[in-house]
Formats: structure tokens, C-alpha cells, sequence
């Protein structure tokens, strides 16, 4: 993590500690900006660069322009919206997300945590406060990668983690490039990606999990992202007709495969409490009802709050598929296809988002991220931290994801804090 110039820790004064945000007026923003895109099932569908997304851009910041703030654009169409503070040599205390979604989306995912970054600032202008550092609110273009790859398109750039050649070079499944459709809709900045300054990072959002609303606790403190590995794994076994072939003579490879599964299950068991196994998806071949399966080709997923404990499960694993392979006479061939490092999250960015929940009486608990977020790649940046929000029965990325606006507020009045801790109220 690179070490940027520290932002200065402030005293807090009466005006500040009482400091709240106008929580109807951030539930207005939010439902605003969702009837841009609207579904008939009350969701959003907003694809990354699509004239939809051009809409939901302008209006994001026409709102930044009301509230006094000066907005750049770079070269991959990430958008920075600017309040001053009163050092302009201080790197600016930055939050946001992206208000692109998925073609099921929802109101909330992304689209809440840069508007909460909106909210903060009208509530530091409703109230006259002045920030020693300058405070920032970005969004990042294609953070869900449904209409481009890779995901995270525009902070992955940012960051570095891939050229902007290769993000200009995407495609759509109509053949359009990120390129092109960033010059139709108007946002393609001057500004080359990663040359703007960040002091801090602080990212609000809805879970999009179930364990704050099990755990009946408002605030997530979350304390770092899960790395991830995926595989494609192979089974191979030899076709035969289900009624001649006697069991103790079948190579049955679905059976094979069905054990490992289990077994991808049962390793995230013995990695708790953050080991997480999946298998999403199944080929089976040739998928005949009469005919014993002679290959097998599934996913497995494997995620951890450590790139360690990820080695871990890795081994694990494949010490079964080993077993398995020895026991059954069959081969199995298990083949990485990507993997992203844990990320964790600065400590006194974590800290400052546990004491701000504290001080303004929300319950809370450390939490951890199993999705990715642009947070993820600012965190290789600068001090990054990341607050969470239950979302009604854990579901996101869906047409009916749904946030209590209570849950809204609190979760903003946290950022609002934390970021004052940051940026040092004048």
C-alpha cells in the first residue's frame, strides 16, 4: 500500500459531534436517480455506458454542481466531484462507488454510497463546516462488468491493475467498445487515471449479504474483502449404457465429480469463519438420461479473508481431488482460471468507521466484504476502509433489493464522521 500524505485528526467540537444528515433528503436523491432505468418490478437496469448511464451521470453531477462542487473526468470515465478545503496541498478524503447495475439491478447497490458521499457534503454546506483537507466523491465507471469485462473497469485502471488500452479495448456482445460508447456519451476526461491524489478512501454500501440483518445489527465495520480463487474442474470417466454396465464395473464420472463438490462445501467448513465454497455450475456429458456420465466439467469457488488461508483451501482440495482420483481410477484435472488477493482494509480507516458507529449509538460489528468493490483497488492506493448496511434478506444484484431508510441514514451519519475524523473540521 503506497503512504500518501497523512490528513489531519481534528478536535471535534459541539457543532461537529451533533453533526446529522438529512436522511429524507438522501432516500429523494437515491429514489431520483432510480426512475433513470426503472424496471416494472421496481428495480433499476442501468448498463455501464449506455445513454441510461449518460442520464444517470448528468444528473449525479449537475446535483455535485448545486452543491458547489467542481467535477473532473479522466480518461476512463471515472468522475471526481470536489468540495475545497482550506489546504488544497492536502490530498482530498475521498468516497463513492458506481451507479452503474446490473440488468436485474437494484436502488441501492453502488448507487447508495455515492450518493451518501452528495449527502455528506450538502450537510457540511447546510451547516457552514469547512474541512482542512478537501473532500472528494467519486464514481467509478463499469464497477459490475454485466455489459463490459473486467469488472471494476474504471478503479482497476486506476489503480493499474490493467492498462487503459485493454479497458478501451472491451467489447459488448454488439460488438461496441468501452472506448467508443465513453466518446458517444460524453465522458472521456483530459485526466490521465491514477494522477489524481487520494489522502483516504472511505466506500458505503449495502451488504448484499445476510449477516448484519441475522446478527440484527445496523452498521458493518468491515475490516477487509475476501481474496478469491476459481477452477474449472474435470472429471473424466467413460460413457456406457445405464442398464447393461453392473455398478462395481461403471466409470461413473458424475459420482466423482458429485463427491468433490461435497467436498468443496466441506473444505470452506474447515477454513471458518470466513472460508466460503461454491460450485455454480455443472456440465455433465453427454447429460443422457440412459447413459453413465463419461465426463464432468464443473466450477469450484473458493474464497478467504487471507491469501493464506486461500493457499490453504487450495491444498485442501486438492489433496481430495487426489484421494478421489486414487480411490475411483479416474482422472481429475483441476485448473486455476483467476484469482484476486484479500484485501484488507487500513486500520485507522476501520477505526475511525468503529468509532464513528460508536459515538453516534449504532450497533455494529466487524464484518467482511465476500464480493468485490472499488474500494478493493484504492485500498493499494491509500488508507481505505468500507461501511455496510443490511439489505432485506441478504439479496442484492436483484430487482426487489430493498434497504431500510433508517439503515440509509445511519449508514451515511458513519461516513459523515468518519471522513470529518479525516478530513479535520475547521
Amino acid at each position: 500500500m503506497n503512504t500518501l500524505t497523512p490528513t489531519p485528526t481534528p478536535s471535534y467540537t459541539t457543532a461537529t459531534t451533533g453533526l446529522r444528515i438529512d436522511g429524507e433528503r438522501l432516500w429523494a436523491s437515491l429514489m431520483e436517480l432510480a426512475q433513470i432505468g426503472a424496471t416494472p418490478k421496481g428495480g433499476v437496469c442501468r448498463l455501464a455506458l449506455t445513454d441510461l448511464d449518460r442520464q444517470g451521470r448528468d444528473l449525479v453531477t449537475r446535483w455535485a454542481r448545486e452543491a458547489g462542487m467542481s467535477v473532473t473526468v479522466d480518461k476512463i470515465g471515472n468522475v471526481f466531484m470536489r468540495r475545497p478545503g482550506r489546504n488544497p496541498a492536502l490530498p482530498p478524503v475521498m468516497t463513492g462507488s458506481h451507479i452503474d447495475t446490473q440488468p436485474t439491478g437494484g436502488k441501492f447497490d453502488g448507487n447508495y454510497g455515492v450518493l451518501a458521499g452528495i449527502e455528506v457534503v450538502r450537510t457540511l454546506n447546510d451547516h457552514g463546516i469547512q474541512t482542512e483537507a478537501p473532500i472528494e466523491v467519486a464514481f467509478w465507471t463499469n464497477e459490475e462488468g454485466s455489459r463490459f469485462v473486467p469488472v471494476m473497469m474504471g478503479s482497476g485502471v486506476f489503480a493499474k491493475a490493467f492498462t487503459l488500452e485493454h479497458a478501451y479495448a472491451a467489447t459488448d456482445t454488439e460488438g461496441k467498445t468501452v472506448q467508443g460508447e465513453l466518446e458517444r456519451i460524453g465522458y472521456i476526461g483530459p485526466e490521465e487515471p491514477g494522477d489524481h491524489p487520494i489522502g483516504c478512501y472511505f466506500e458505503t454500501h449495502i451488504e448484499q449479504g445476510p449477516v448484519l440483518e441475522d446478527n440484527d445489527k445496523t452498521i458493518g465495520v468491515v475490516t477487509g474483502v475476501l481474496g478469491i480463487r476459481w477452477y474449472d474442474c474435470v472429471v473424466t470417466g467413460m460413457e456406457a449404457h445405464a442398464g447393461p454396465t453392473p455398478m462395481a464395473l461403471r466409470k461413473d464420472a458424475l459420482q466423482v465429480a458429485a463427491a468433490l463438490m461435497q467436498e468443496v462445501v466441506a473444505c470452506a467448513h474447515r477454513h471458518p469463519p470466513h472460508g466460503r465454497g461454491t460450485v455454480g455450475m455443472v456440465q455433465v456429458f453427454p447429460n443422457s438420461r440412459n447413459v453413465i456420465p463419461g465426463r464432468v466439467k464443473f466450477s469450484i469457488d473458493v474464497r478467504n479473508a487471507s491469501d493464506a488461508l486461500c493457499d490453504a483451501m487450495d491444498a485442501d482440495i486438492r489433496a481430495v481431488a487426489a484421494r478421489l482420483s486414487a480411490e475411483s481410477g479416474l482422472p481429475i484435472e483441476i485448473t486455476p482460471v483467476s484469482a484476486y488477493p484479500a484485501q484488507p482494509f487500513h486500520a485507522e480507516c476501520v477505526e475511525a468507521v468503529a468509532k464513528a458507529a460508536e459515538r453516534l449509538g449504532y450497533s455494529n460489528m466487524r464484518a467482511v466484504s465476500g464480493a468485490g468493490h472499488d474500494a478493493v483497488y484504492m485500498a493499494r492506493l491509500a488508507p481505505a476502509g468500507m461501511i455496510f448496511i443490511p439489505c432485506k434478506d441478504g439479496i442484492s444484484h436483484n430487482e426487489i433489493e430493498d434497504a431500510k431508510p433508517e439503515h440509509i441514514t445511519a449508514g451515511c451519519n458513519v461516513l459523515l464522521h468518519a471522513m470529518l475524523e479525516r478530513a479535520g473540521a475547521v
